[in-house]
């Protein structure tokens, strides 16, 4: 029993570990991507350029929340709509919608995370547990108390213990960073969206007036 908590321990760090190397690269990457888009967006391109140049492309963060909205509003002029009424309601939920997606892609996985780094000690002191009562059996079996009976027994128990906490320990610390994180790139999406909200909104007025 106390092999089969060990291999479940061990199995459990390695899936913790490739999470938090993935996690990385995509919390990285979304950093750079959203930084290069910004720095696009601000600079004076035309809004439709821009959409031509990203619309063929698998686009995520801002360039996401941008494709989508253009591609609502292009929808809505090329079809020819008499009225712009409830173009704006509809901008903010396209992009509302792409935010949520964003976000569960941002936390898809940290629940392991969360679930390891709070149940990983519980599970290695199981097997300490378990380990230390077959010890004792082994110890009444056999009527001999010597330290040479008893030492590799309780050591590997306590190792049960040990792999608990090498798998808890970077899942909780990791899980408060990505978690983290991901409110922050959040916060950053909600803000671009409502500035685009805004220049899209001004230039509904503008086709209205």
């Amino acid at each position: 029993m106390v092999k089969l908590v060990m291999l479940g321990l061990m199995a459990a760090s390695i899936w913790v570990w490739a999470i938090i190397i993935d996690k990385w690269m995509l919390f990285s990457r979304n950093k750079r991507e959203m930084d290069r888009f910004e720095q696009v967006f601000w600079s004076g391109q035309s809004l439709e350029d821009l959409y031509r140049t990203l619309a063929g492309r698998s686009n995520h963060g801002m360039a996401g929340i941008f494709v989508a909205a253009m591609r609502e509003w292009k929808r809505t002029y090329e079809g020819g709509a008499r009225s712009l009424a409830g173009l704006n309601q509809r901008l903010d939920k396209v992009m509302n919608v792409t935010i949520a997606r964003e976000v569960e892609r941002l936390e898809s996985r940290l629940l392991v995370l969360a679930t390891v780094g709070s149940a990983g000690p519980f599970i290695g002191l199981f097997g300490t547990v378990w380990g230390i009562m077959t010890s004792f059996q082994s110890i009444a079996a056999s009527k001999n108390t010597s330290l040479a009976v008893v030492a590799p027994g309780i050591a590997e128990a306590l190792l049960a213990t040990a792999m608990g906490l090498i798998a808890a320990i970077p899942a909780t610390i990791f899980y408060n960073k990505f978690i983290s994180q991901a409110g922050r790139q959040a916060q950053r999406l909600e803000g671009f969206a409502d500035e685009f909200s805004a220049i899209l909104s001004r230039q509904i007025d503008e086709q209205k007036g």
